[in-house]
């Protein structure tokens, strides 16, 4: 039971230290024509500072500012004017770029590495030795779930698939400040959650995480402080709780209650608070909360589903006619199929003509030497019986005795 509404905020995580690992005063970019004309100011006069162990949000629309930020603290863009430090030191200093794991928007990888040999190759760059880069490959690709595909082509994967081996190089190095544009783009819900919990628990070790995200979800779950740019200037900065709670607004939360007791709980605010005001809901739980227990409940169950799984076979008409079964697959079914009862000789029933059992040992003595042999009616031929010479003589006397005619 719930009494008026506000959104619930999760609890704010301090900051380990007052150490700055990024600072930015008067941060100001202008993008120029050919002929030195100013085309666009993409960041005017911007001013924060990131502490260490501090999960940092920018969020704003397309075309705000945010991903030219980005680029200029990782020193791929020099600003127009204004001043950047990261760990102390400009951003173009080569040792403090060692320190900075980044996840682009895109993931833009060689298309014909696979996984392990990508995240080699990144390790490489900041020369990890060999042993180093194997440990830290496998536990990477254990991390984001791609262990299974470690030889497969990045260039075969899925957007998603190609979000986490991103998130993996991005971490190669075990940096001090990572710096994620749009982590969970292409992921789906259980994907999600799980960056989600990697940058909570990069925090607590006293990593510094920068996130841009447009999915404000996203943002809510993990960020201690947001800034919100839009027109290259922040518009508003803080804690979450500061910028999101409403002072004006009290929720009372409480078990259920029985009708009367909260009969006279309403009637005693009433007292105080006229008009319509007073609201009695139920709490709720977002959407990817309920998701997530709902996957979690039916796995525990072992529930079956007729939406996407994995680990089937190709349909057999896909796989074409003259495919030869795996000896696996012939060996089960030979063991699961079921065991041929020997066949008794059955008598043929009184109704039915003498001339139908002749016609049928006359089928089978007219057959060929190589089909196989008339075997006697109470006794099934064996499996390896060999076809045996019919004579013609000795047929012709069993099949005058069968039809009652002299020899």
């Amino acid at each position: 039971m719930s009494v008026t509404e506000i959104n619930p905020q999760p609890a704010t995580r301090s900051p380990q230290s007052q150490e700055v690992v990024v600072a930015v005063r008067g941060l100001t970019k202008v993008f120029k024509d050919f002929w030195g004309r100013a085309k666009a100011r993409a960041v005017d006069n911007v001013d924060f500072e990131v502490r260490r162990g501090e999960v940092f949000g920018l969020l704003g629309p397309n075309g705000s500012g945010k991903s030219t930020t980005v680029k200029m603290l990782l020193g791929l863009l020099y600003p127009t004017k204004g001043h950047i430090e990261v760990f102390g030191h400009s951003p173009r200093h080569v040792a403090t770029k060692a320190r900075i794991g980044y996840l682009p928007e895109e993931s833009y990888l060689y298309r014909y590495l696979n996984s392990h040999e990508t995240l080699d190759f990144f390790g490489n760059l900041f020369r990890l030795p060999s042993g180093e880069r194997e440990k830290r490959s496998e536990q990477l690709l254990e991390m984001v779930g791609l262990s299974q595909t470690r030889t497969r082509a990045v260039g075969e994967f899925s957007k998603g698939m190609q979000r986490r081996i991103g998130l993996a190089q991005a971490l190669i190095n075990d940096p001090d400040l990572v710096i994620l544009d749009e982590p969970t783009a292409g992921l789906d819900p259980i994907g999600c959650r799980e960056v989600k919990d990697l940058i909570v628990a990069l925090a607590r070790r006293g990593k510094t995480v920068i996130l841009s995200s447009h999915l404000l979800s996203d943002v809510e779950d993990v960020c201690d402080r947001v800034v919100i740019y839009y027109g290259g200037k922040i518009q508003a900065m803080g804690t979450l709780k500061e910028l999101l709670a409403t002072p004006d607004v009290v929720r009372i939360t409480s078990p259920v209650l029985p009708r009367e007791t909260m009969e006279r709980v309403l009637d005693m605010i009433r007292k105080d608070i006229s008009g319509d005001k007073v609201r009695v809901d139920n709490p709720t739980q977002n959407l990817e909360s309920y998701f997530l227990d709902v996957v979690h409940r039916a796995r525990q169950a072992a529930e079956e589903t007729s939406g996407a799984t994995s680990g089937h076979r190709v349909a057999e008409y896909l796989r074409g006619e003259g495919e030869a079964k795996p000896a696996a697959d012939k060996m089960l079914e030979r063991l699961t199929a079921p065991q041929a009862a020997p066949v008794a000789a059955t008598p043929a029933p009184a109704s039915q003509p003498v001339e139908t059992a002749a016609s049928k040992k006359l089928e089978g003595l007219t057959r060929g030497p190589e089909q196989t042999a008339l075997a006697p009616a109470s006794t099934p031929a064996p499996v390896d019986a060999k076809p045996a010479k019919v004579d013609l003589d000795k047929a012709n006397e069993k099949l005058s005795s069968l039809l009652g005619k002299p020899k």
